[in-house]
Protein backbone atom coordinates (compact mmCIF):
# COMPACT_ATOMS: atom_id res chain seq x y z
CA UNK A 1 0.00 0.00 0.00
CA UNK A 2 3.13 2.54 0.73
CA UNK A 3 4.45 1.84 -2.93
CA UNK A 4 0.86 2.67 -4.28
CA UNK A 5 0.36 5.83 -2.23
CA UNK A 6 3.84 7.10 -3.15
CA UNK A 7 3.52 6.40 -6.77
CA UNK A 8 0.05 8.29 -6.33
CA UNK A 9 1.12 11.32 -4.62
CA UNK A 10 4.59 11.34 -7.32
CA UNK A 11 2.59 11.11 -10.44
CA UNK A 12 0.48 14.19 -9.16
CA UNK A 13 3.20 16.17 -8.23
CA UNK A 14 5.18 15.55 -11.15
CA UNK A 15 2.01 16.29 -13.19
CA UNK A 16 1.40 19.74 -11.78
CA UNK A 17 5.42 20.73 -10.93
CA UNK A 18 5.86 19.87 -15.34
CA UNK A 19 2.77 21.46 -16.16
CA UNK A 20 3.26 24.56 -13.81
CA UNK A 21 7.03 24.40 -15.95
CA UNK A 22 5.30 24.03 -19.69
CA UNK A 23 2.72 26.92 -18.58
CA UNK A 24 5.69 29.34 -17.59
CA UNK A 25 7.89 29.02 -20.49
CA UNK A 26 4.92 29.20 -22.84
CA UNK A 27 3.95 32.46 -21.32
CA UNK A 28 8.14 33.54 -21.56
CA UNK A 29 8.06 33.14 -25.25
CA UNK A 30 4.80 34.41 -25.96
CA UNK A 31 5.66 37.36 -24.06
CA UNK A 32 9.50 37.06 -25.32
CA UNK A 33 7.94 37.39 -29.26
CA UNK A 34 6.29 41.22 -28.38
CA UNK A 35 9.87 42.30 -27.58
CA UNK A 36 11.96 43.48 -30.76
CA UNK A 37 15.40 42.47 -29.41
CA UNK A 38 14.35 38.73 -28.33
CA UNK A 39 11.55 38.08 -31.62
CA UNK A 40 13.86 36.51 -33.33
CA UNK A 41 15.11 34.32 -30.99
CA UNK A 42 11.94 33.85 -29.16
CA UNK A 43 10.33 32.78 -32.12
CA UNK A 44 11.96 29.62 -32.61
CA UNK A 45 10.81 28.03 -30.26
CA UNK A 46 7.64 26.25 -30.65
CA UNK A 47 5.34 26.03 -27.83
CA UNK A 48 2.27 25.09 -30.24
CA UNK A 49 1.74 22.09 -28.11
CA UNK A 50 1.75 23.17 -24.92
CA UNK A 51 -1.52 23.86 -24.26
CA UNK A 52 -2.81 20.21 -25.40
CA UNK A 53 -0.57 18.90 -23.13
CA UNK A 54 -1.40 21.29 -20.04
CA UNK A 55 -4.85 20.12 -20.65
CA UNK A 56 -4.34 16.55 -20.77
CA UNK A 57 -2.17 16.58 -17.64
CA UNK A 58 -4.56 18.82 -15.19
CA UNK A 59 -6.89 15.98 -16.62
CA UNK A 60 -4.92 13.58 -15.12
CA UNK A 61 -3.90 15.32 -11.93
CA UNK A 62 -7.40 15.73 -11.55
CA UNK A 63 -8.60 11.63 -12.24
CA UNK A 64 -5.68 10.87 -9.15
CA UNK A 65 -6.38 13.91 -7.31
CA UNK A 66 -9.75 13.19 -6.70
CA UNK A 67 -8.40 9.28 -5.68
CA UNK A 68 -5.96 10.96 -2.82
CA UNK A 69 -8.85 13.26 -2.17
CA UNK A 70 -10.74 9.77 -0.83
CA UNK A 71 -7.75 8.45 0.69
CA UNK A 72 -6.49 11.56 2.97
CA UNK A 73 -10.07 12.99 3.65
CA UNK A 74 -10.08 15.92 2.02
CA UNK A 75 -13.27 15.62 -0.09
CA UNK A 76 -15.97 18.30 0.87
CA UNK A 77 -18.91 16.45 2.13
CA UNK A 78 -22.43 17.84 3.31
CA UNK A 79 -22.28 15.94 6.50
CA UNK A 80 -25.07 18.42 8.59
CA UNK A 81 -28.21 15.93 8.12
CA UNK A 82 -25.53 12.91 9.21
CA UNK A 83 -24.30 14.28 12.19
CA UNK A 84 -28.33 14.83 13.55
CA UNK A 85 -28.33 10.74 13.46
CA UNK A 86 -27.73 7.94 15.91
CA UNK A 87 -24.73 6.37 16.02
CA UNK A 88 -25.59 2.87 14.45
CA UNK A 89 -27.65 5.14 11.68
CA UNK A 90 -25.47 7.38 11.12
CA UNK A 91 -22.60 4.19 10.50
CA UNK A 92 -24.92 2.90 8.08
CA UNK A 93 -25.41 5.97 6.20
CA UNK A 94 -21.86 6.66 6.07
CA UNK A 95 -21.19 3.00 4.60
CA UNK A 96 -23.96 3.15 2.32
CA UNK A 97 -22.52 6.55 0.99
CA UNK A 98 -19.23 5.27 0.84
CA UNK A 99 -20.22 1.88 -1.01
CA UNK A 100 -22.28 4.39 -3.64
CA UNK A 101 -19.51 5.68 -4.30
CA UNK A 102 -17.40 3.05 -5.32
CA UNK A 103 -20.20 1.56 -7.58
CA UNK A 104 -20.37 4.85 -8.89
CA UNK A 105 -16.67 5.08 -9.90
CA UNK A 106 -16.87 1.50 -10.08
CA UNK A 107 -19.23 1.86 -13.42
CA UNK A 108 -17.29 4.80 -14.71
CA UNK A 109 -14.25 3.01 -14.37
CA UNK A 110 -15.71 0.46 -16.66
CA UNK A 111 -17.80 2.78 -19.09
CA UNK A 112 -14.17 4.34 -19.36
CA UNK A 113 -12.26 1.30 -19.80
CA UNK A 114 -14.90 0.70 -23.03
CA UNK A 115 -14.22 4.26 -24.24
CA UNK A 116 -10.12 3.75 -24.21
CA UNK A 117 -10.75 -0.02 -26.10
CA UNK A 118 -12.84 1.54 -28.92
CA UNK A 119 -10.66 4.77 -29.31
CA UNK A 120 -7.76 2.24 -29.83
CA UNK A 121 -9.66 0.37 -32.32
CA UNK A 122 -9.96 4.17 -34.43
CA UNK A 123 -6.68 5.09 -34.02
CA UNK A 124 -7.04 8.33 -33.54
CA UNK A 125 -4.70 10.62 -32.45
CA UNK A 126 -4.68 14.50 -30.62
CA UNK A 127 -4.60 17.37 -32.46
CA UNK A 128 -1.05 18.46 -31.69
CA UNK A 129 1.05 16.12 -29.84
CA UNK A 130 -0.11 13.49 -32.41
CA UNK A 131 -0.76 10.85 -29.22
CA UNK A 132 -2.69 8.33 -29.22
CA UNK A 133 -6.28 9.11 -27.78
CA UNK A 134 -6.09 6.25 -25.83
CA UNK A 135 -3.02 7.16 -23.78
CA UNK A 136 -4.93 10.20 -23.07
CA UNK A 137 -8.83 8.79 -22.00
CA UNK A 138 -6.72 6.32 -20.42
CA UNK A 139 -6.75 8.50 -16.91
CA UNK A 140 -10.95 7.76 -16.61
CA UNK A 141 -10.17 3.85 -16.29
CA UNK A 142 -7.73 4.37 -14.05
CA UNK A 143 -8.41 6.81 -11.71
CA UNK A 144 -11.85 6.09 -11.77
CA UNK A 145 -11.04 2.65 -10.32
CA UNK A 146 -7.91 3.88 -8.37
CA UNK A 147 -11.05 5.95 -6.62
CA UNK A 148 -13.48 2.90 -6.47
CA UNK A 149 -10.25 0.93 -5.05
CA UNK A 150 -9.98 3.88 -2.19
CA UNK A 151 -13.94 3.95 -1.40
CA UNK A 152 -13.84 0.63 -0.52
CA UNK A 153 -10.46 0.83 0.99
CA UNK A 154 -12.11 3.88 3.70
CA UNK A 155 -15.41 1.71 3.62
CA UNK A 156 -13.53 -0.81 5.41
CA UNK A 157 -11.57 0.46 7.91
CA UNK A 158 -14.74 2.09 8.43
CA UNK A 159 -16.63 -1.15 9.16
CA UNK A 160 -13.81 -1.92 11.36
CA UNK A 161 -12.80 1.03 13.15
CA UNK A 162 -15.75 2.98 12.61
CA UNK A 163 -13.14 5.65 11.73
CA UNK A 164 -12.95 8.11 8.42
CA UNK A 165 -10.05 9.74 6.83
CA UNK A 166 -9.92 13.35 8.24
CA UNK A 167 -7.70 15.88 7.03
CA UNK A 168 -6.13 18.52 8.88
CA UNK A 169 -6.39 21.90 7.18
CA UNK A 170 -3.29 23.49 9.63
CA UNK A 171 -1.35 20.41 8.85
CA UNK A 172 1.49 21.17 6.13
CA UNK A 173 3.35 17.66 4.91
CA UNK A 174 7.12 17.99 5.12
CA UNK A 175 6.91 20.65 7.73
CA UNK A 176 7.43 20.06 11.81
CA UNK A 177 5.64 22.62 13.64
CA UNK A 178 8.02 24.73 15.76
CA UNK A 179 8.81 22.93 19.61
CA UNK A 180 9.17 26.21 21.98
CA UNK A 181 11.70 24.75 24.70
CA UNK A 182 12.96 27.10 27.51
CA UNK A 183 12.16 31.20 27.09
CA UNK A 184 15.11 32.94 25.32
CA UNK A 185 16.31 35.49 27.58
CA UNK A 186 16.14 39.08 26.32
Amino acid sequence: MRILNRLEELLIAVLMAAATIIIFLAIIQRYATGVPALYAYARTWDFTWAQELCIYMFVWMAKFGAAYGVRTGIHVGVDVFINLLGVERRRKVVLFGLLCGALFTGVVGSLGAYLVWHIGEIGQVSQDLEVPMWIVYLCVPLGSYLMCFRFLQVAWTYARSGELPVHDHAEVKGLEPEHKSAAIPT
